[in-house]
C-alpha cells in the first residue's frame, strides 16, 4: 500500500511505504531510484501485525522506481504502485509517479 501525502505547496510529497503482513520476512528494506538502490537504503518498521512501513518525503513532478528488499535476498514490488517497467534483471520494477 502507498500513502501520499503532498505539501500545500506542491513540491514535496510525503509518502508511506507498507508491505501487508505474510510474507515470513523479519527484516525489509525500501530501495529505489531515490535511494541509489543501495540495499542498506531506508529501513522499514516491522509491526505488531507483521506488516512494514516506512515514510520519505519526494520531490513532486517526478516518475521513481522502487522495490522492497525482503531479509537482504528477495525482491518484491508494491501490488499498489502506480505501474510497473522492466528492468535490467530480467523482471520489474515498481513505479511511483508524483
Amino acid at each position: 500500500m502507498i500513502k501520499k501525502t503532498f505539501a500545500k505547496n506542491g513540491k514535496t510529497c510525503r509518502v508511506t511505504f507498507t508491505i501487508s503482513a505474510g510474507h515470513s520476512a523479519e527484516e525489509a528494506r525500501l530501495c529505489g531510484s531515490f535511494t541509489d538502490w543501495t540495499e542498506n537504503s531506508l529501513l522499514m518498521t516491522k509491526r505488531k501485525d507483521g506488516r512494514f512501513s516506512v515514510s520519505t518525503t519526494l520531490k513532486t513532478g517526478q516518475t521513481y522506481y522502487f522495490r522492497y528488499l525482503l531479509d537482504g535476498t528477495r525482491w518484491q514490488n508494491d501490488e499498489a504502485a502506480d505501474g510497473y517497467v522492466p528492468n535490467a534483471f530480467g523482471s520489474e520494477d515498481s513505479v511511483l509517479q508524483l
